[in-house]
């Protein structure tokens, strides 16, 4: 346990092992309208599943800040952040094996690490939770000192605080809104993707919140692990009791697309929402039909976030594909913290000139976006 004076009262800072130590209701205040992965229910499921958890390589060690008001007052939590200690890099979607092959011929344990974010899980938004006060700056400032000083402290090598592809809703009332953004070849192609699928008996439709079952999540937990079981680099990191959970206790926040033929699912994705943005996650199928994949993943969804007016979908990384369908790219930005001197400013000088190339390569491909130009 660390102690600080800051702010008004004196500040105590935490390691918790289990997000089951905090307790929701004040987590979940934190969190507020973040993104639902940051959510309580969400980050204990994976835990108490097994998803995240010491043998596979993601040991939960959650930083909490709590504000102690005077000796009648009970702790207040005032700062947090999801934190993992990591043995390897999987599992993260900023690829850092270079930094450690650079680490290892320098003869310097780059793992265990410390990484602060979602596990399994490329989606923007806040790492670092605070009360919406005017000491929010600095309470960020102090959980970033925090880590700092536990890499330090504890021989760890390094902190890590994690190009997207997005669709934004420029205000279409419809799925011919959408349609009439792009330039008319790729329309033409979209519209013949889609009646592809009529042509095929096959049908789509989104189930959320009270309509979800049970059944529906086991059926989406087949499909997902059925689709990395396919794949040469698959590594399935959810467990079907995790499935279950979501089933239990997240499906305010759930929406799956599934596809159906002669009244059998064949296809689906799971999808996670909040009151601004349609997050894709999972995708799976049983059987293989063309422009089935375009259909299910980004049609489908785009068309559930014009009819909910979400401002936003956010697809994930990679996939040249998703841009031929309205989703273009768009930057994140990570935070990294390495001790040892020497691998820091080899890091730092690299990803200097990945920021060039990156912005290089993302204006490359607006240029080439299939959407109508636009005025700023």
């Amino acid at each position: 346990m660390l102690e600080f004076l800051a702010m008004a009262h004196p500040l105590t800072v935490k390691v918790v092992r289990k997000i089951s130590e905090v307790p929701q209701q004040d987590w979940d205040r934190l969190a507020g309208r973040a993104s639902p992965f940051l959510r309580w229910d969400w980050l204990d499921a994976l835990e108490q599943t097994g998803c995240v958890r010491e043998p596979t390589g993601w040991s939960p060690h959650h930083v909490i800040i709590e504000s102690r008001g005077g000796s009648r007052t009970a702790p207040t939590l005032v700062g947090a952040c999801p934190m993992y200690l990591k043995p390897h890099s999987m599992g993260e979607f900023v690829f850092d094996y270079e930094w450690a092959e650079v680490a290892r011929e320098l003869g310097i344990n780059y793992y265990p690490k410390l990484l602060v974010g979602v596990p399994f899980t490329p989606v923007s938004g806040p790492r670092f939770l605070t009360d919406a006060k005017p000491e929010r700056a600095e309470l960020i400032r102090l959980l970033g000192q925090v880590l700092v000083r536990i890499a330090e402290e504890n021989g760890l090598s390094s902190v890590h605080v994690r190009l997207q592809y997005h669709w934004q809703n420029r205000g279409h009332r419809s799925f011919e809104d959408y349609l009439s953004a792009f330039r008319s070849d790729r329309r033409t192609k979209v519209k013949r993707e889609r009646r592809e699928l009529l042509t095929q008996g096959i049908t789509i439709r989104a189930i959320e919140g009270a309509e979800l079952k049970p059944q529906h999540l086991a059926t989406m937990f087949r499909l997902y692990k059925d689709h990395v079981d396919k794949l040469y680099y698959g590594r399935q990191y959810l467990t079907r009791e995790f499935f279950s959970e979501m089933a239990r206790r997240f499906t305010d926040h759930l929406c799956l697309i599934l596809a159906e033929k002669d009244s059998r699912i064949i296809a689906g994705t799971f999808n996670v929402q909040d009151h601004e943005a349609f997050y894709g996650r999972y995708w799976g199928a049983f059987e293989e039909q063309r422009y089935l994949h375009f259909n299910v993943c980004y049609y489908a969804a785009i068309e559930h976030c014009i009819r909910k007016g979400l401002r936003r979908f956010e697809a994930g990384a990679g996939g040249g594909f998703k841009q031929l369908r309205g989703l273009d790219p768009e930057p994140t930005v990570s935070m990294h913290y390495i001790v040892e001197k020497r691998l820091g400013r080899l890091i730092e000088r690299h990803l200097k000139q990945e920021r060039g190339f990156v912005s290089e390569k993302r204006a490359a491909l607006i240029a080439q976006s299939q959407l109508k130009k636009t005025d700023p």
